[in-house]
């Protein structure tokens, strides 16, 4: 009995040859179009992000800056998903 392994590697490997020629013969003509939406792609700064790296450049001192606990607060409840808790009260240091 005749094993069609071998007959069906070769056919998908000339397939592949064949796509892949013409593939770099369109990108050297000029033909092939360009993927659509590359040139709309923006990133928009997230002034957070911005403020984790100032953190996480301070090293051990940002673990006593009250910015950086601010920031990483915020970043614990934008992960949980968590809606931001209106201001609370500030303590008098006086009493």
């Amino acid at each position: 009995m005749h094993d069609p392994f071998w007959p069906r590697v070769v056919a998908i490997l000339l397939l592949a040859v064949a796509m892949t020629v013409t593939v770099i013969r369109l990108q050297k003509t000029g033909d092939l179009p360009e993927p659509p939406g590359l040139e709309q792609l923006t990133f928009p700064t997230d002034p957070l992000r911005m403020e984790q790296r100032r953190c996480q450049q301070m090293g051990e001192s940002a673990a006593k800056d009250e910015k950086c606990l601010n920031v990483w607060a915020e970043t614990r409840d934008r992960f949980l998903g968590k809606t931001p808790d209106p201001e609370l009260p500030k303590k008098n240091e006086g009493q």
